[in-house]
């Protein structure tokens, strides 16, 4: 689906037969003419495929490959830790990549282009994968439907019987009960308490790419006598932290950790997703320290009822926050994903990064509903937080307000993380090497 949706996109735009008379693919998707019928109705076909695909692609190719290493091996659990490190390390390098270039052609030699070399990065990423399959390791199960199992058990264990119906319905292909399921159960139950208290992180992680942006676009961005940075640009600070602590972390930071610890991975899971926690929150109190300086220098200057000119203070004061952002993300980002990939039965474990990956998508739609209602309050007082005008606008208290709910669900995490007890480990003989390998 990803290479099938990239493909549309690139037919869509390349194509003279989808664009109207006297249309390219430039001045159609520039605005400089309208798009034929044909080629709005194949572009947003492909987007809907797109997020379908990302939908299966992201849990599911992250949990293959941390299948890969033997959870019970000595060396490969060390190197599966280092891999999630690693896996995000890619993706990150690819978003960098991605927003220099692929911007760079798409805006000024044509979106055929643009949309064609990621689809042949695709064609040759599928190519690699291929390549494997024969060293690919699978893990075969004799078990029932893991998501049948866990839903017997879970009906049993809201009865909260034990009856010889319920040790019945439970029965083991032994014929006898199996309480492991119920762990399972209580298990994925447990998770919940760690993904409710980092809610809110997911909605600071979302303002990087909007407010963050809006306000560059108000400072001296200039390089030079002629060069202005684009606003979206700094963006890439969050991916260059992470490309460049990622190795810092893997190499420098858990072998010293380890020494203290004598854990394989340096610090636990939730002791990383903490730090990532309290990273963002000071990212938050930077950025709204740096808001509270950028309205105090539109007022020095005369320019709170001038939004678009841009204002003397340069846009390097905003680097910090980007910064924090991405350290944080170093650390809660890629802890995250390691946690619901662990802590959930090995069966589920795709389900797992797509519980992690509900949190971004709930945290979005709560950075939505709380900036709708706080805009919608504030305005009746007088100004909005939220003012077109930014040099009128209040974003520094929103992010007060961020930092705060952010300290309390730190508090929360913490003490949900100190009664939390780790899924145990269960030695699989059956599976030789960690696993059947096909």
């Amino acid at each position: 689906l990803p290479l099938q949706s990239m493909g549309m996109l690139t037919l869509s735009s390349a194509l003279p037969v989808f664009h109207s008379d006297g249309c390219t693919s430039f001045t159609s998707l520039s605005g400089a003419c309208s798009p034929s019928p044909v080629q709005v109705t194949i572009f947003y076909v492909s987007l809907y495929l797109v997020a379908l695909a990302e939908a299966g692609h992201k849990p599911c190719a992250q949990a293959f490959g941390a299948d890969q290493f033997d959870q019970h091996h000595p060396e490969e659990s060390v190197s599966r830790s280092s891999f999630f490190n690693w896996w995000y390390f890619g993706m990150c390098s690819g978003t960098a990549a991605t927003t220099m270039v692929s911007s760079y052609i798409q805006d000024n030699i044509g979106w055929g282009l643009g949309f064609g070399i990621p689809c042949l990065v695709m064609v040759l990423a599928l190519a690699m994968f291929l390549l494997g399959t024969r060293r690919y390791r699978y893990y075969t199960s004799t078990q029932s439907s893991p998501f049948a199992r866990l839903a017997r058990a879970f009906v049993a264990l809201l009865k909260g019987s034990k009856s010889s119906q319920c040790a019945n319905t439970l029965a083991g292909e032994d014929g006898e009960f199996n309480a492991e399921h119920r762990e399972e159960v209580r298990g994925l139950l447990r998770l919940f308490p760690i993904w409710a208290t980092c809610i809110i992180y997911a909605v600071i992680f979302s303002q990087s790419s909007t407010f963050f942006t809006k306000q560059a676009a108000t400072l001296d961005r200039r390089i030079g006598a002629t060069f202005r940075v684009p606003p979206a640009a700094l963006q890439t600070f969050i991916s260059l932290t992470i490309i460049t602590f990622i190795p810092v972390y893997d190499r420098l930071f858990v072998p010293a950790a380890r020494r203290f610890t004598r854990l394989s991975s340096g610090i636990t899971m939730l002791q990383r997703i903490g730090t990532g926690l309290v990273l963002a929150l000071v990212a938050m109190v930077v950025a709204a320290l740096v808001e509270a300086r950028r309205l105090g220098v539109a007022r020095d200057a005369g320019l709170v009822d001038d939004p678009k000119a841009a204002l003397p203070m340069s846009l390097w004061w905003m680097v910090p926050q980007y910064v924090l952002f991405g350290l944080s993300d170093v650390f809660a980002m890629i802890g995250l994903q390691e946690f619901f990939y662990d802590q959930v039965p090995d069966a589920l474990r795709s389900l797992g990064l797509a519980f992690f990956l509900s949190i971004f998508g709930v945290g979005h739609f709560l950075s939505s509903f709380l900036i709708s209602a706080i805009d919608g309050a504030t305005k009746k007082g007088g100004a909005s937080w939220f003012s077109n005008n930014l040099n009128r606008a209040h974003l520094d208290y929103f992010y007060w307000l961020l930092a705060g709910l952010c300290a309390a669900e730190l508090a929360a995490f913490v003490v949900v993380s100190r009664v939390y007890v780790y899924k145990k480990r269960v030695a699989h003989h059956d599976h030789g090497d960690g696993g059947a390998v096909m």
